[in-house]
């Protein structure tokens, strides 16, 4: 098929494979190789996070306009995981194929994910504090700083349902992105690949774990430092989310991705 139509790029099913393969050897990392590579990716993904956060604060983008290009920059931050290396959660449920064919444990799978989620929250929180220190915030007369409080409270007051819902819709686009990637042989393919479903994932609204973990905390060191506390922007609220965030991003990439193409492409093939 490649050769039929002048394409260099790996076929689904060879993608498959390489998904796969490459699940195997994030399982199994050294922990310390883990952690260091989880701890880039949260603060990756808080890079593409503070990008839209620029965006979203010009108030003389319309609607629609400032969500795509805000989607558009939010993309730096998977560029950054997968063309410069990192460990990233919400990608990392694509090892749910590995372990449906046998090829690493249920121990693994769940070692994995945890040190990876808890290293992505520390990476998250620490960028966010280098931000807050930096000042950013203040920039384009404070509304930087407004548009980080306007979208966390937002998020620290979703519906449970619509939070997890919007966690699913969000990881099947960022692990098909992470899987389109997985097709191209350059840095060009691979960006190709990722930014358009970044792009819908952000503008439409849906929720990304990792991502939540700067911008939240960043609107709380706001209001921390600010005259007033801010009605419904609250930590509680926002754990409480996080987690069903989390087992939203969980059930998309895991489920709907990644279980889906091993049903498809790998049942009953050689490893």
């Amino acid at each position: 098929m490649a050769s039929l139509f002048g394409s260099d790029a790996y076929t689904p099913a060879e993608i498959s494979a390489r998904i796969e393969s490459v699940g195997v050897t994030k399982a199994r990392l050294p922990l310390l190789q883990m952690v260091v590579l989880s701890l880039l990716g949260g603060a990756f993904i808080g890079l593409g996070a503070l990008v839209c956060m620029l965006v979203l604060s010009d108030a003389t983008l319309g609607y629609a306009a400032s969500r795509l290009l805000a989607g558009l920059v939010f993309s730096l931050g998977l560029l950054l995981v997968v063309v410069a290396g990192a460990e990233l959660f919400t990608g990392n449920n694509l090892l749910a194929m590995a372990w449906a064919d046998g090829r690493i444990g249920t121990g693994e799978l769940l070692r994995c994910w945890l040190v990876v989620c808890a290293g992505n929250f520390a990476g998250a929180l620490v960028l966010a504090m280098m931000v807050w220190l930096s000042g950013h915030a203040s920039g384009n007369a404070g509304a930087i700083a407004a548009a980080y409080v306007q979208v966390a409270t937002a998020k620290c007051e979703l519906p449970l349902p619509e939070a997890f819902w919007r966690g699913v819709l969000c990881n099947v686009l960022v692990c098909l992105a992470v899987w389109m990637a997985a097709a191209g042989r350059s840095v060009i393919d691979k960006a190709v690949a990722i930014v358009p479903p970044v792009t819908v994932f952000v503008a439409a609204g849906f929720e990304h774990s990792v991502a939540n973990m700067f911008v939240v905390p960043m609107a709380l060191l706001l209001e921390a430092a600010g005259p007033a506390a801010v009605p419904g922007l609250d930590l509680v609220a926002f754990l409480e989310r996080l987690a069903v965030v989390i087992a939203g991003n969980l059930v998309g990439g895991s489920v709907l991705v990644a279980l889906v193409y091993h049903l498809i492409y790998r049942r009953g093939q050689p490893s």
